[in-house]
């Protein structure tokens, strides 16, 4: 048993090692300490200046070349090297945020994945990227492979801005893969005045497991805003799916009456001419512009994935939209009606975009599509940067996407998902771990877990609650919100209690994810599952929320979360993942070797009881294609 002012080392050690880590040169240079770079200035100075005295005699010490005692390094270096320095010491310092093992290019902005797919042997990402800068503009479509989803190799680009319904940027679109084995994606093209309009581009040669080329239909744009629409208010395309009449249906993101979002419904039988349904698939007042919208299937009573054919009386169907208002990514639960093309909540009160979201944190522009392959649904989104665009600009690139997630409806209670990341990701841990358990958390303590390097980490943490102190809490904290509290330093009689990931030794820098248990005078309680920005980070600049929301957690179950932690990214998953939050931060001092783990519990009244097993994450491969002739 540990005390709270006790350092605590593994209670059963796995011979923890950490893991092997790919480098590319770029990245092995930024790793080397600012100190070697300065030193190395340094010679080279004192290197310069004795070549001078040796050219020109001896130095007199009592003119004006003495430098005085209180002459700073940076006023005797040249004014060409003190720029260097500086931008040595700022790259060094961001280049630690870029991840080890989540989705990005090697430079420059990234954001909405684009047409995911499975296709003879590989998994195909295409994505928002701009190839010129760091910041949003010029959008073209990246696109990588993988065997695995976790390790990537980059490609060409499929598709550039290059026509002038398209010039202004290659948006967002999804990829259909037709029975006769065609493989076709449907995009939103930015013209020159930004109007948005839809388009057709197919694999030149489908039978490619890379799908090198993309060619875009000749008679682009297939769709322009319909009458009513905003022509800034039509876009992306969903996957098509083919009806009981056999016509193919996709859906549209929309708005009208400037605060009413909706999902259009468009009708096709030859992918270059649709109709517009009479009536939206649905819609909801005061939720502004819908983005990415999504309609999918689960299973009520199985874990499998299901694709859009696969109907019947145990599946309900997920819509889901991007609000571009809120920039939050929401989904609701209902049934949908194939033949009249419409779809109805389970609970009006937890319609799309005022009742549940995929993710608590920083998520958004999230696209769906069904593995074929191993019979799963998975998710992508892009995590945005919370940092401000001139230290983008600075580091070079922007943004990642999320670990792939499995994604199904929770069997058990019925009205939430259950997101999980794949498990291919756990190929990147350590063959040995850290094990901790029955670590006692009294009221107040924080625990040290010393477990050497803590940048990229898989955690798998239990708590257990001293249920006779929980039964004896008449009442607490009943209008608790993760989002207006004081975060992880508001006491509460039963909460908060968590794991502390990317701290510096004193804690000047820390990211606290935990649990809250609100209380009511009936007995019942509820669970909150939380992130804690607000002290993350030294630097002023960079945005600092406090995230999250309520949790179900059913009699007889431990709390519970996971936690994947790659250096400026942490995404959490609690009770098996039925509530996910995604943090970005951008630690100043928790970095490197200085990263450090704790438990914590900050409750005034309740006991818990923390298991832990932690795994070191290796690198994931990002690497060019090995094409002739060719370089990403």
């Amino acid at each position: 048993m540990a005390s709270s002012t006790t350092t605590t080392t593994p209670l059963i050690l796995h011979n923890d090692s950490t893991p092997r880590r790919r480098l590319s040169l770029a990245k092995l240079l930024s790793g080397i300490p600012v100190a070697v770079l300065v030193i190395f200035a340094l010679v080279t100075v004192i290197h310069n200046q004795s070549q001078h005295t040796s050219a020109t005699g001896n130095i007199d010490f009592h003119g004006g070349d003495k430098p005085s005692s209180d002459t700073t390094f940076t006023e005797m270096v040249p004014e060409e090297l003190k720029q260097v320095l500086i931008k040595l010491e700022s790259n060094a310092g961001v280049e630690w945020e870029r991840s080890a093992y989540h989705f990005q290019p090697d430079k420059n902005f990234i954001s909405d994945p684009d047409g995911p797919m499975y296709h003879m042997g590989w998994y195909h990402l295409f994505y928002q990227y701009n190839p010129e800068s760091a910041i949003w503009g010029n959008i073209t479509w990246g696109h990588s492979i993988s065997r695995d989803m976790i390790n990537w190799f980059h490609l060409p680009f499929a598709m550039v801005p290059d026509h002038w319904y398209d010039i202004e940027g290659v948006m967002t679109g999804s990829a259909t893969m037709l029975p006769d084995g065609q493989i076709i994606m449907l995009y939103t093209g930015n013209a020159y005045d930004l109007a948005q309009l839809q388009c057709l581009a197919y694999a030149v040669n489908s039978s490619d497991p890379l799908l090198l080329e993309w060619k875009k239909y000749e008679g682009n744009p297939i769709l322009f805003p319909p009458p009513g629409v905003g022509y800034k208010d039509f876009r992306d395309p969903s996957t098509l799916w083919r009806g009981p009449d056999g016509d193919w249906r996709m859906i549209m993101g929309s708005k009208h009456n400037e605060t009413i979002g909706c999902a259009l419904v468009y009708r096709t039988s030859n992918f270059t001419h649709f109709e517009l349904s009479e009536e939206p698939l649905h819609a909801v007042p005061h939720t502004g512009m819908w983005e990415c919208v999504d309609l999918y299937p689960v299973s009520t009573t199985h874990t499998n994935g299901l694709d859009m054919m696969d109907n019947g009386p145990n599946v309900k169907y997920i819509l889901k939209q991007s609000g571009d208002e809120d920039r939050h990514d929401w989904y609701a639960i209902g049934s949908f009606d194939p033949i009249n093309d419409k779809w109805y909540p389970d609970d009006p009160e937890n319609d799309v975009g005022i009742g549940l979201r995929y993710d608590y944190g920083k998520f958004y522009a999230s696209k769906t599509f069904y593995d074929q392959h191993k019979g799963r649904r998975v998710l992508w989104g892009y995590v945005g940067e919370t940092d401000p665009p001139k230290d983008d600009l600075l580091k070079g690139w922007a943004n990642m996407l999320n670990i792939p997630r499995t994604i199904v409806l929770d069997t058990v209670t019925g009205t939430n998902l259950i997101q999980w990341p794949i498990d291919e990701v756990e190929n990147l841990r350590s063959k040995k771990y850290d094990e901790f358990k029955d670590v006692e958390l009294r009221p107040g303590s924080i625990i040290p877990l010393e477990i050497g390097s803590a940048t990229q980490l898989d955690i798998m943490a239990t708590f257990e609650i001293d249920e006779k102190m929980l039964e004896s809490t008449l009442e607490a904290d009943v209008l608790f919100n993760c989002t207006t509290s004081e975060g992880s330093v508001g006491r509460g009689v039963l909460g908060p209690f968590g794991i502390v990931v990317l701290a510096d030794a004193k804690r000047s820098e820390q990211l606290p994810v935990y649990f809250y248990i609100a209380k009511n005078t009936d007995g019942s309680s509820k669970t909150y599952f939380c992130a804690d920005e607000s002290r993350s980070s030294m630097d002023k600049s960079v945005g600092k929320w406090v995230y999250g929301d309520s949790v179900p957690v059913l009699e007889g179950e431990k709390h519970n979360m996971r936690l994947l932690v790659d250096h400026s990214i942490v995404e959490g998953f609690a009770q098996g993942g039925r509530t996910v939050v995604t943090s970005r931060v951008y630690p100043t001092k928790a970095i490197y070797g200085a990263a450090k783990l704790f438990l914590f519990n900050n409750a005034t009244g309740i006991s818990v009881k923390a298991s832990l097993k932690i795994w070191k994450m290796a690198e994931a491969q990002l690497d060019p294609f090995p094409l002739s002739g060719w370089s990403s």
